[in-house]
């Protein structure tokens, strides 16, 4: 027998150590290879299971089908080196093995093949709708195609940008009008509220000169007096001005200022009173009361420093703001304060003594 007249390897006869070669009944090895005649063995399909160990009711995998010739051929192989050692069987035990793939196989196809026509029609129709996809734009090559949609898809896109910008400006101007017709609104108000206040002001005013309430008021029937202190300034805010101060009337910012302006001049005025009365310098003593009146004086100042943030909010313009007066200034002040208050009050004892002297010099002439 010629190697030209082996069959070509197949992965179902390998076996570890050995390559298993279609040869005749009776194995013969040639160069560590065994190979059988071409004459094949038919078996019947219950015949091969029957081989095979297996039972021929159900379906068997085909992993249970090689396992069982796989512990078969471990028995049966000519060079095993097990006494079970029988090249016949072990033909015998490849035969039914071939024979159960083999009509595995057909089954499966036969199963399959429905199944497989109908995955060749679906791949065909979604390779034809590769033809109809880009919404049916563009012409040429696929590739054209496909750069034209996306050059549309670019164009979409910017324009739904400009379209949403657009409309976030209209939603902008639009609550920018309602706002303006809003202001417009409460200027209407304010101004339909000041005339009725006008009317009703004008109202009573005829009333109380029908009852005769405005006879007897200096100067009546006379013209206004026009102040030229501002020329400038509307003449009826004038008045009205006018009016308001000659019946006492204060703005809260002008009371709170002078509040404040007599409350620092006390506390400096008994700063300096109590200074001039204590040495220079101080005793012990004289310490001690000075630092229980600066205390007191502290808590003073710490007060009066709240009023001057309360007018500070208040005040018209920033110029007449004040800034907080301080413990150490005032100090200062009532120090320097009282030296001079001492020369001053030597002055005028000495005033007193020689105005004394004269006119005790007239009364003994």
């Amino acid at each position: 027998m010629r190697l030209s007249d082996t069959a070509h390897f197949n992965s179902d006869n390998l076996f570890p150590f050995f390559i298993v070669v279609s040869t005749t009944v009776n194995w013969v090895p040639i160069m560590g290879v065994y190979k059988r005649s071409k004459m094949q063995i038919k078996y019947s399909l219950t015949e091969s299971y029957r081989i095979l160990q297996l039972p021929a009711e159900g379906n068997k995998s085909a992993a249970q089908v090689k396992d069982a010739y796989l512990r078969l051929a471990k028995l049966y192989h000519p060079d095993s080196g097990t006494p079970t050692a029988d090249a016949e069987l072990f033909a015998k035990v490849e035969e039914a093995y071939r024979a159960v793939l083999t009509h595995q196989r057909k089954t499966k196809q036969s199963c399959q093949g429905k199944t497989t026509e109908e995955e060749e029609t679906r791949q065909a129709t979604l390779a034809h709708r590769h033809y109809l996809s880009y919404e049916g734009v563009g012409s040429g090559t696929l590739f054209q195609r496909e750069n034209q949609y996306r050059q549309i898809r670019v164009n979409r896109a910017a324009e739904k940008v400009l379209d949403y910008r657009q409309r976030e400006h209209e939603r902008a101007a639009a609550a920018e009008g309602e706002l303006v017709e809003r202001d417009v609104r409460q200027r209407s108000h304010k101004i339909k509220i000041t005339q009725a206040v006008e009317r009703l002001v004008e109202d009573l005013i005829q009333e109380s000169m029908a009852r005769g309430d405005f006879r007897n008021l200096s100067g009546a029937g006379k013209p206004l007096t026009k102040f030229e202190d501002n020329p400038y300034a509307d003449p009826m805010t004038h008045n009205l001005n006018r009016i308001l101060t000659d019946n006492g009337y204060q703005p809260p910012w002008v009371v709170t200022q002078r509040d404040i302006r007599e409350a620092i001049a006390h506390i400096r005025k008994k700063l300096l009173v109590s200074r001039a009365r204590l040495g220079d310098p101080m005793t012990p003593i004289e310490q001690s009361q000075w630092k229980q009146l600066c205390e007191f004086v502290q808590e003073e100042l710490v007060k009066l420093n709240k009023m001057v943030d309360s007018y500070n909010l208040i005040v018209p313009l920033l110029t007449m703001q004040m800034v907080h007066f301080s413990l150490s200034r005032e100090m200062d002040r009532a120090v320097k304060g009282a030296r001079q208050h001492k020369v001053d009050q030597q002055r005028e004892v000495e005033k007193y003594r020689e105005r004394q002297k004269e006119k005790n010099g007239k009364l003994g002439k």
